[in-house]
């Protein structure tokens, strides 16, 4: 049995228009479709908020639940805690239901006044906490393009053309905040 061959037909049944008034036309059906569009995305989300809000006023006395019985299984478990873990010797506890566990939080770094930890360091010679960042600035070289296409592994170039529609719209005044 021979192979069918795949032919791609882009654009074979699209409309085009076939002259200038036509084409006004499609610019104007394209805005009235976008508009369409705009108002479908806003009725959309001012239906998902509501949804959102009532399920979130479902969950809000649940989470409230838990928040007071983690922190009451929390008060218990500290109290029981060389029991629950074998003498310190582990940091979980199963309860046949689940488990809990302590976890040791990661340590992080806080600096308030970057620009004087930064003389800090480098008065004390602490260049070690320091990092210097070196990069290429491509806006000076879009600035400067001839110089810039003598180095190798550079390249400047045009991210090419686009085809744009836009149709003619008017905001109403106090309309957008």
């Amino acid at each position: 049995m021979a192979k069918k061959t795949k032919s791609k037909t882009t654009g074979a049944n699209m409309p085009v228009p076939q002259n200038r008034d036509e084409a006004a036309a499609y610019v104007k059906v394209i805005g009235e479709l976008q508009r369409d569009i705009g108002r479908f995305e806003a009725d959309m989300n001012d239906e998902l908020a509501k949804v959102k809000e009532r399920f979130e006023k479902l969950a809000a006395p649940r989470a409230e639940e838990v928040k007071a019985m983690t922190e009451g299984l929390r008060i218990w478990a500290e109290a029981n805690r060389k029991a629950l873990t074998n003498d310190n010797k582990v940091k979980f506890a199963n309860l046949g239901t689940g488990e809990i566990e302590w976890r040791l939080n990661p340590p992080k770094v806080s600096i308030r006044d970057a620009d004087n930890v930064i003389k800090q360091c480098e008065a004390k010679g602490l260049t070690g906490f320091l990092r210097v960042k070196t990069e290429v600035n491509k806006e000076a070289m879009l600035a400067d393009p001839l110089k810039a296409r003598l180095l190798s592994g550079v390249t400047i170039g045009t991210s090419g053309e686009a085809f744009v529609v836009k149709p003619f719209e008017v905001e109403l005044e106090g309309a957008k905040q």
